[in-house]
């Protein structure tokens, strides 16, 4: 009886520890996945939208109630003890949330931009060792790649060497000297 409760009892603790791990999995890798939603600005506002109308709406809710106790006041029908909503106060946290978003374009915009920059620059992929199985035929060998590394170096230290001797010769404190 012993030995049946010992079998019995191996695969049930086995079952429980994956599932526990199957869990554990999925609660990391929806960790993972806000982590990187929190980092990416086309996410970021997609999310700040919904606050941003909730806002919008806000204002002019405030504002109307404003247009609404000022008419009351200058129609003499009420006096000024009734104290309304601010409505600089709403307005700035809609223009918060505008300049957010804002961010969160332009951001986008430059990602946008690095990544063409890069396909353009350098357009063929290295395979890498995380990623075997995705290996694509116009990929460069890891010899090719360093090699357009090393030009691009050399071409950004041409560039850099040019900019100094244009600002050597504009502000005149000296004569251009060889390149370094």
């Amino acid at each position: 009886m012993a030995s049946q409760q010992q079998q019995s009892g191996g695969p049930m603790s086995q079952s429980g520890l994956q599932a526990t791990s199957l869990q554990q999995q999925q609660q990391q890798q929806q960790q993972q996945l806000s982590q990187q939603q929190d980092f990416d600005p086309v996410h970021k506002f997609k999310m700040l939208i919904p606050q941003l109308k909730e806002s919008l709406q806000n204002v002019m809710k405030i504002a109307s109630l404003n247009f609404a106790h000022n008419t009351t006041i200058d129609n003499g029908i009420k006096s000024s003890d009734t104290s309304v909503q601010r409505f600089d106060k709403s307005l700035e946290e809609f223009y918060a949330l505008c300049d957010q978003l804002e961010l969160c374009l332009r951001l986008a915009y430059e990602c946008l931009s690095q990544s063409i920059d890069s396909a353009k620059h350098s357009p063929n992929l290295v395979p890498t060792a995380t990623k075997p199985d995705t290996v694509q035929t116009e990929s460069m060998s890891y010899a090719q790649y360093l090699g357009m590394i090393k030009s691009q170096i050399s071409c950004a230290k041409d560039i850099h060497n040019a900019l100094l001797e244009c600002s050597k010769k504009i502000s005149g404190k000296g004569q251009p000297q060889g390149i370094m």
